[in-house]
């Protein structure tokens, strides 16, 4: 088709024209296994949903994950499309989001459209084939769409859950649950006649419940420019210079750590260093990002989607971090988690140290919550957010966040900030006080979802 047929045709019909054989994102996706199921996982951004799809579903904040499950045990399996995400939309309530309505369709037509009145005669045929679209994608978005369904043993079943959108790293999390066979009428009426059948049937559930499989996917999303990717990790600590510590050996250091971040100059001290995270970039990445988000590098762009952000009390889930430094640099990794806007957020920030423990690498940081902004002649834009000067809440709100993700291992607290009462508060760079118990919470992050082995707190 010709550029010109295929403008004419836009202009006088509503085309509807999906791409199902479109599968480039399947180039990043991820496959675990387990011995009785393999599953594969793939998220698609923006660029590749318009394609597969047809219509824009990144601008309406739709994300479709892909799954490809295959039982390989010997009960049925179902997946919980919940455990992906609470807030995920169905097939149909997808689609219609994204229909075309009779105020975009006119909109195609342009000024041409409204100046030239013998065209508002296809009017009727622009409604009409608008209507026989958004009903072929309705079908096309459920024959997409992950059937909700049991899968017996041997078989397989793939396709789509919709999503919230997220950008940078994905968190999923594949809860695949063993049924076990189903019960007839017959086995249903013995069932409720009988106590013994009630009990055998009570040890059939606990047999195959050890069956279930909980997988965690960690996905990276094209769509942002995290600031971490201007890290190298592996050059970060000279050579030779890395220390595996044993826990009396890990404490006595992290408690020698510096207790503050700085200015870039190191000559005036800030928010206190009052974190500890164990566990390599990756399982990092995996345990944070189903609840905080990354923060992306300051640009000339990103600063405009934050004043943006501020002007109109929105969120902006991925607004830069303002540098803090520790060990002579700035944050090797900021995350945040917004929450109403901008102005009302936790974030974090993180340096790799020369410590292992266990193999793993030990990162030392500082959390803190905003709560507002004020008025400063300390930043160069007269303005800073105010955090909470309560920071021990910050920290133990992480810790609790954690254990409710099951992504830590174990916990506990060490020193080295110093205490200080709220009568007497100590204050960061841009003199918002703070007071805590000056101590540091230590966070041993599990590789996988798991209940914590050993938690202490302060």
């Amino acid at each position: 088709m010709s550029h010109t047929q295929s403008l004419l045709r836009r202009l006088f019909t509503t085309p509807y024209r999906p791409q199902p054989l479109m599968r480039s994102f399947l180039s990043r996706g991820q496959t675990q296994e387990v011995s009785s199921a393999r599953v594969t996982v793939a998220v698609l951004d923006a660029a590749e949903s318009d394609q597969v799809f047809g219509v824009p579903l990144a601008r309406r904040g739709i994300q479709p994950v892909f799954l490809r499950v295959e039982n390989r045990g010997t009960v049925p399996l179902r997946l919980h499309r919940v455990s992906i995400n609470p807030n995920y939309f169905t097939a149909l309530e997808a689609a219609a989001v994204n229909h075309f309505s009779i105020i975009k369709r006119l909109s195609a037509f342009g000024l041409v459209g409204w100046l030239v009145l013998p065209l508002l005669a296809l009017l009727p045929l622009k409604l009409l084939t608008a209507h026989w679209a958004n009903l072929k994608m309705d079908d096309y978005f459920r024959s997409q769409a992950f059937r909700l369904r049991m899968i017996p043993p041997g078989e397989s079943s793939e396709g789509f859950v919709f999503t919230p959108l997220d950008a940078g790293t994905k968190s999923v999390h594949v809860y695949l649950h063993a049924t076990g066979d189903s019960l007839d009428k017959q086995a249903a009426r013995k069932f409720e006649a009988s106590r013994a059948t009630v009990a055998a049937h009570s040890e059939q559930l606990t047999t195959t419940s050890q069956a279930d499989v909980s997988l965690t996917f960690s996905i990276a999303v094209p769509g942002i420019s995290a600031d971490y990717l201007r890290k190298d990790f592996a050059t970060i600590n000279a050579p030779g210079s890395l220390v595996n510590c044993d826990v009396p050996t890990l404490v006595q250091r992290l408690t020698e750590m510096p207790a503050t971040t700085t200015n870039r100059a190191g000559t005036r001290h800030g928010d206190p260093v009052n974190l500890v995270v164990i566990g390599e970039f990756a399982t990092l990445l995996s345990a944070m990002s189903a609840r905080w988000d990354e923060s992306e590098t300051i640009t000339l762009a990103t600063c405009w989607k934050t004043a943006k952000a501020f002007l109109l009390g929105s969120q902006y889930r991925y607004s830069p971090v303002s540098p803090l430094y520790l060990f002579g640099r700035s944050q090797d990794v900021a995350l945040q988690r917004s929450r109403r806007s901008i102005n009302e957020r936790l974030h974090l920030r993180l340096w790799l140290t020369p410590l292992t423990f266990q193999g793993q690498s030990v990162w030392v940081g500082q959390i803190s919550r905003d709560i507002g902004v004020r008025f400063t002649t300390k930043a160069w834009n007269l303005t800073t957010h105010r955090i909470d000067s309560d920071i021990d809440e910050s920290r133990d709100y992480l810790v609790e966040d954690l254990i409710e993700a099951e992504r830590i291992e174990a916990s506990g607290y060490v020193g080295g900030v110093g205490d200080c009462d709220a009568s007497a508060p100590r204050h960061n760079l841009t003199g918002d006080p703070y007071f805590t118990d000056g101590k540091r919470a230590a966070i041993l992050l599990s590789t996988s979802r798991t209940p914590p082995r050993f938690v202490a707190w302060a």
